[in-house]
């Protein structure tokens, strides 16, 4: 089921309601997507153990808990070795704030995703970042001014 051609559009179907609301009813995903619940159940059953659905979670809303502020961080790495990557890997797996971390192709090495309260709040997580880390070459950051598009739904392929 790992390729796209395998999933039929009733499956796409019942993404796009898990994706909008994953607290539904298994009845209820049925009955938006044409299904009985026991079909629909061994579809969802399916998808899970094809690791296409990956987890169920709860998103929660940054702003009400207080972390307002979005930062990008790009980070140039003086090393590249296997020990280095490690110790990266290690350091901001440590760091709750860091959301997101891409391995990126271009100028930038990494690019960071961090959740925060304020500039104060980041100044102590770069701190952090840089105590656990050596020989970072560049960390750059630039700060989210409004948030235009937020979604965790994935698109179907074309």
């Amino acid at each position: 089921m790992t390729d796209n051609a395998q999933l039929d559009s009733i499956d796409w179907a019942i993404l796009g309601v898990l994706q909008a609301d994953a607290s539904l009813a298994v009845h209820d995903v049925g009955d938006k997507v044409g299904l009985s619940s026991n079909a629909c159940w061994r579809r969802i059953k399916r998808l899970e153990e094809a690791g296409v659905i990956a987890r169920r979670v709860a998103l929660l809303d940054a702003d009400k808990l207080g972390l307002a502020t979005t930062v990008f961080v790009a980070i140039r790495a003086g090393r590249h070795d296997q020990q280095w990557l490690e110790a990266f890997s290690r350091g901001i797996a440590r760091i709750d704030e860091v959301i997101e971390c891409h391995r990126m192709a271009g100028d930038v090495d990494y690019l960071l995703k961090l959740v925060v309260r304020d500039i104060a709040h980041y100044d102590r997580i770069y701190r952090k970042l840089i105590a656990a880390v050596p020989d970072l070459a560049d960390v750059s950051s630039t700060f989210s001014m409004e948030r235009m598009k937020s979604t965790t739904a994935l698109p179907r392929p074309i």
